[in-house]
């Protein structure tokens, strides 16, 4: 167990993060079940967050900076944390994610991070290592917090159908999955198209991938592979995968029609449960 008055605030974000809780907290002359209280949240969860052994969430942060005063540090202070606990290999993703002002994916076989639900997110990061699973997820989703910007980025996402029919935690946690793709509809910045499979053969064959602009640096280009990304901005597989993205959008359904498939296999397959 971290000892927390060895806890050195230097070592990393989450350190900070727990360190400065809990400077604060004593600073306002409560006890860590006091603050707990508070906040609404139980005194033991207060210290396994200024021990480091528990990811604060957002919402956490935001009733912590109200409890005390601390004018939106800890709010903050938890995009470091929360980006800092991605993988190494996929925090320059999650930094693209919050710079880009154009970010175009396709995805082969399952709803991409940005758009999922928590019930999803956490039967994806569960398929095989369920260990953290629940402080995993929440900073999965915290990427999601770019669509709450001031500018956010005009998002382009094209599914396969397959997406759609893999049933990804159940007939429940699918229905809530599709129920949130829904929401979109009327979201000019967050547009999402089903390439059905009807469409047979199509440029997206070699695999999912994603295409990030920015008002002024290159446009990058990225494809994952297990526990690697490679992100690259060489002008041939920008142009090429670009290209290929045109063709993706051109052959799936409209905006309207995927929004129609979508809430068709919804009610087809997983109207029996409960959203």
């Amino acid at each position: 167990m971290t000892n927390i008055n060895a806890l050195d605030p230097g070592a990393s974000p989450l350190d900070y993060y727990g360190y400065e809780l809990r400077r604060h907290r004593e600073a306002a002359g409560l006890t860590l079940k006091q603050l707990g209280g508070i906040l609404n949240y139980t005194g033991s969860l207060v210290g396994q967050i200024e021990t480091a052994r528990k990811v604060p969430t957002p919402e956490f942060s935001e009733r912590a900076d109200a409890a005390l005063g601390t004018d939106g540090m800890f709010s903050r202070l938890v995009e470091l944390v929360l980006r800092s606990r991605l993988p190494a290999w996929f925090q320059q993703v999650a930094e693209l994610e919050t710079r880009a002002t154009e970010i175009c994916s396709f995805q082969t076989h399952m709803v991409l991070g940005l758009l999922q639900t928590q019930g999803y997110a956490q039967a994806v990061l569960g398929a095989l290592d369920r260990t953290d699973l629940e402080d995993r997820t929440a900073v999965s989703l915290a990427r999601q917090r770019v669509f709450e910007k001031g500018e956010p980025p005009v998002f382009w996402a094209v599914l396969s159908e397959a997406a759609l029919g893999l049933e990804i935690g159940g007939p429940e946690v699918m229905r809530g999955q599709l129920a949130h793709l829904l929401s979109f509809e009327s979201n000019p910045r967050i547009n999402i198209q089903v390439l059905p499979f009807s469409t047979g053969a199509h440029p997206g064959l070699q695999g999912s991938f994603d295409v990030y602009r920015f008002s002024t640096d290159p446009t990058i280009v990225y494809t994952e592979g297990y526990g690697s990304g490679h992100p690259t901005a060489n002008p041939d597989t920008v142009r090429e995968c670009s290209l290929r993205y045109d063709h993706l959008r051109a052959a799936a359904l409209s905006l309207t029609d995927s929004a129609e498939l979508i809430r068709r296999v919804m009610e087809d397959r997983y109207g029996d449960a409960v959203a």
